[in-house]
C-alpha cells in the first residue's frame, strides 16, 4: 500500500510543532455488532504495536486472561463490553512511518449505543468490524448511519475469516447494497472462510503485488509469523486458492472497487481488510492502513459554526466520564479529546459551561484501566482528567479566546424504572451514587415533586443499563437497591406551558431531567397518538434516538 497524503482540507496546516504532532496522530474507534470480535481485535492491535506481550480474549479458554480494554467485573464475567475505554500507544509501520495511535474501544451491545455515539464525537475515523459468517447486523447498520451522519470515514474489517462463513463477493455486495458505501478491498483472503492461509495485497489497479502467508501460533496469543512471497511463489504454493483470489481481485477492479483516498475521506468508499483477530492474522495490515489512510486531526466547528483549527490555542471536548476504574482510589475520570493547541499538565484552562477556571494538575493517558501521567498532549490525543467532578459529556475546556463546541445530544430512552435504597440508613450514599452515575451519563435521572428525591426515575436506552447501575451501586458505593420498572415506553420533550395538562392525561407522567429538559413519559405509541390528535396544542417533541 502506498503512503497516502491527506487531502488539503484534512491536513493540519503550518510548520508549527503542534501541526507536526497533529499530523502524527490517528484517533479512531472500533465499532461493531455484539460478538463480532471487537475487544479481541483491540487486544490484537495492542499486541502488534508491541505494547503488550500476550493477547487475551473476551471468550477465551479457561485460564486465559480477559482483554485489557474490558475491565469492569460485569464485562469479564459476561464477555461483553459495556463501557468505552481508551488505549494510547506509538506504532511504527513496516514502511517506517511512526504515529501515535489513540484507540477508543466502544460498547458493542445495543443497550449502550448512546455511549458509542459519544465516542464517535471524539474520533477522526472508525473501524467497522463485521463477522464474516453473519454479515451486516442491525447494530452495525445503525453505527454506519451514525458515521455517515457525522462525516467519519470508515475502514471495514471482515473478521473471523478463520471460521466457516460467507464468500468474499457476497460480503462485499452486501456492504455496497445495504449501506451505500462502495467497498474497496486493500487485501483479499487466500483460502475460503474457515481455511485462512494468508492475504493477497492488491495494487492500485487491482493486480496482485504480493502474498502474505500466515503461520498460526498457540492460541493466537502471540504475533503470527508472516512470510512475504511473490505472486509466482504464491501460485506454486497455494494453487487454485491463489488463482481464485487473483480472479476476485481482477473482477473487483473491473467494477471500480480499487482504493481511492479522496472518495474514502469523503465517505463514499470504504477500504476493506479481511482478518482473524483471534489468530492475529491481518492485524498488522490493518494498523498500517490506519496510519497510511486514516485522516489526522482536522479543524472542528464550534457551536457558532466557526472552525477551530488544530493550531489554534488549546481546546478540548469531554466525551465520557467514568468512575470506578480504580477501586483503591474511587476516583472519577473525564476523558477529553484535544481539538486544538498544545496541552500541558498543570495549565489552568476555562470551563466553557461555567466560565470558571479549571486546573489540570492530574492528567493521565490510558491503557485500559492502567494509567500514566501525561505532561504534554496534542490534537487527536485522548487525555483523562482525574477527579474532574465539574465535567460532564459534551463540556468544553479552552485556553485563550472563548470557544464552546456543540453539546452531545442525549438519546431517547425507552426503558424506565424507579430506584430506591433498600436501607434508609444508606440514603446519603445512595444520593451521592445517583448524582455520580447521572453525571457520567450511565443513565438519565428524572425527578418530579410527586415521587421526590428518595425515588428517582432512571431512564435508559436499553435495560442492561439498569444492571450496570445496580451492580455499581453495590460494588462501588456499598448500597443495595430495589429497582421497579415503570409502564412507560416513550419519552417526549415538552415545555412548562404543556406540563400541567400532560400530567393530567391518562398514561402520562412529566419529569424534569438533570439538564433542565422537561420530559413527558407516555405508556405507548397509541396513547401518544391519541393525545396528539386530541390536544395538538400540547408540546410533544421527539428526542434524538439515532443520527438521522
Amino acid at each position: 500500500m502506498e503512503q497516502a497524503v491527506p487531502s488539503s482540507d484534512t491536513a493540519p496546516r503550518g510548520n508549527s510543532p503542534v501541526a507536526a504532532e497533529a499530523q502524527r496522530r490517528r484517533t479512531f474507534a472500533v465499532i461493531s455488532h455484539p460478538d463480532a470480535g471487537k475487544s479481541t481485535l483491540t487486544e490484537a492491535l495492542a499486541l502488534h504495536a508491541k505494547v503488550i506481550a500476550e493477547a487475551g480474549a473476551v471468550h477465551g479458554k479457561a485460564g486465559r486472561k480477559s482483554t485489557v480494554s474490558d475491565w469492569m467485573e460485569m464485562e469479564k464475567a459476561r464477555g461483553i463490553s459495556v463501557s468505552s475505554t481508551a488505549l494510547q500507544f506509538t506504532y511504527s509501520t513496516s514502511g517506517g512511518a511512526e504515529c501515535v495511535i489513540n484507540l477508543v474501544d466502544t460498547p458493542g451491545h445495543a443497550d449502550f449505543s448512546e455511549d458509542t455515539y459519544r465516542v464517535l464525537t471524539a474520533v477522526d475515523c472508525a473501524v467497522m468490524l463485521i463477522d464474516s459468517a453473519k454479515g451486516l447486523e442491525p447494530q452495525t447498520l445503525k453505527l454506519f448511519q451514525v458515521c455517515k451522519h457525522r462525516g467519519i470515514p470508515v475502514i471495514t474489517v471482515m473478521n473471523k475469516w478463520d471460521r466457516p462463513g460467507r464468500t468474499v463477493l457476497e460480503l462485499l455486495d452486501e456492504v455496497g447494497e445495504r449501506i451505500g458505501l462502495l467497498p474497496t478491498p486493500l487485501f483479499l483472503p487466500v483460502g475460503i472462510a474457515g481455511d485462512f492461509r494468508g492475504l493477497l495485497r492488491r495494487g492500485t489497479d487491482g493486480a496482485a503485488t504480493e502474498y502474505i502467508k500466515f503461520t498460526r501460533t498457540a492460541g493466537g496469543a502471540t504475533v503470527a509469523p508472516e512470510e512475504i512471497l511473490s505472486p509466482e511463489a504464491a501460485h506454486t504454493i497455494e494453487g487454485s486458492e491463489w488463482e481464485t483470489a487473483v480472479e476476485e481481485s481482477e473482477l473487483l477492479s473491473a467494477t471500480g472497487q480499487d482504493h481511492d483516498q479522496e472518495t474514502f475521506l469523503a465517505g463514499e468508499t470504504s477500504p476493506v481488510i479481511f482478518t482473524s483477530a483471534m489468530l492475529n492474522f491481518g492485524v498488522r495490515q490493518l494498523l498500517d492502513a490506519l496510519v497510511e489512510l486514516a485522516p489526522p486531526p482536522r479543524s472542528r466547528d464550534d457551536a457558532q459554526g466557526a472552525a477551530r483549527a488544530v493550531t489554534d490555542p488549546f481546546s478540548a471536548v469531554v466525551f465520557k466520564v467514568q468512575a470506578g476504574m480504580d477501586a483503591a482510589h474511587r476516583d472519577r475520570i473525564a476523558f477529553m479529546r484535544i481539538v486544538s493547541g498544545e496541552f500541558e499538565r498543570g495549565m489552568v484552562v476555562t470551563h466553557a459551561q461555567t466560565g470558571r477556571p479549571f486546573a489540570t494538575k492530574y492528567a493521565q493517558t490510558m491503557f485500559g484501566r492502567d494509567r500514566s501521567t501525561v505532561d504534554t498532549a496534542y490534537p487527536g490525543d485522548v487525555v483523562g482528567l482525574v477527579n474532574a467532578t465539574a465535567l460532564a459529556p459534551g463540556h468544553t475546556l479552552f485556553d485563550g479566546p472563548q470557544v464552546e463546541f456543540p453539546p452531545i445530544p442525549s438519546f431517547a430512552p425507552e426503558h424506565f424504572a424507579v430506584l430506591r435504597a433498600s436501607s434508609a440508613s444508606k440514603y446519603k450514599q445512595f444520593r451521592k451514587a445517583i448524582d455520580q452515575l447521572d453525571s457520567e451519563g450511565v443513565v438519565q435521572v428524572l425527578r418530579n415533586d410527586v415521587r421526590g428525591d428518595a425515588s428517582p426515575v432512571l431512564a435508559a436506552v436499553g435495560p442492561m443499563q439498569f444492571e450496570v447501575v445496580t451492580a455499581r451501586m453495590r460494588t462501588e458505593f456499598n448500597v443495595e437497591t430495589q429497582l421497579d420498572r415503570l409502564p412507560f415506553t416513550l419519552a417526549r420533550r415538552t415545555d412548562a406551558e404543556s406540563a400541567d395538562e400532560l400530567a393530567r392525561q391518562r398514561g402520562v407522567e412529566v419529569f424534569l431531567r438533570t439538564d433542565g429538559v422537561l420530559l413527558a413519559l407516555v405508556s405507548d405509541k397509541w396513547r401518544l397518538q391519541f393525545i396528539q390528535k386530541e390536544r395538538p396544542d400540547l408540546t410533544l417533541e421527539p428526542l434524538v434516538a439515532t443520527a438521522d
